[in-house]
């Protein structure tokens, strides 16, 4: 086993799993890619990394399902969740589940590094003082239902009375990453 500090990236965007890679390999990290939770297997056979980086969408998968699958691996890894919309509902669900941080894309190498260091909350985080808007509001509610179905579109336009057309219209308008 190598002195290097290890790292897996379980990402489905290839061409930015291969960035991060090239970039923590730069700075010293042993890395491995992981593009689903399928592949996530094989790769801890034998290897056990310290640090994680994972995607919360994974193509039609949820990076939480690998987040709670690492932290049973290993309670001591230090997990940080990327995502390219941050929801307060993914954000909970995330750090019950065992990641250390939740970051939304885009972030860099620096912030996810600054990530796996901070073991504690900040006191000192400045509140937001701007008011949250009723759109703000909808999407939350959309988020949690669908981190609730697993990511289901058909259950969670059920579960929100909406036909799973306009919940697939919304859902286009602002990706989940």
């Amino acid at each position: 086993m190598s002195d290097r500090r290890q790292l897996l990236i379980v990402e489905d965007d290839e061409a930015f799993a291969r960035t991060l890679k090239r970039s923590f390999e730069r700075r010293g990290y042993d890395v491995r890619v992981a593009h689903s939770p399928d592949a996530l297997d094989g790769l801890l056979t034998g290897w056990r990394p310290g640090y994680a980086v994972v995607d919360l969408k994974l193509g039609s998968a949820s990076g939480l399902v690998c987040v709670q699958t690492l932290r049973a691996l290993d309670p001591a890894m230090r997990i940080v969740v990327l995502t390219g919309f941050a929801s307060i509902a993914t954000a909970v669900e995330a750090i019950k589940l065992g990641a250390s941080y939740y970051l939304a894309k885009p972030s860099n190498t620096d912030d996810i590094e600054a990530a796996f260091e901070r073991s504690e909350g900040n006191a000192d985080a400045p509140l937001d003082a701007r008011p949250t808007s009723i759109k703000t509001v909808e999407w939350e509610h959309i988020h949690q239902t669908l981190v609730e179905t697993d990511f289901n579109i058909s259950e969670t336009a059920r579960r929100l009375g909406m036909h799973r057309r306009t919940l697939a219209r919304k859902l286009e308008k602002r990706q989940i990453r």
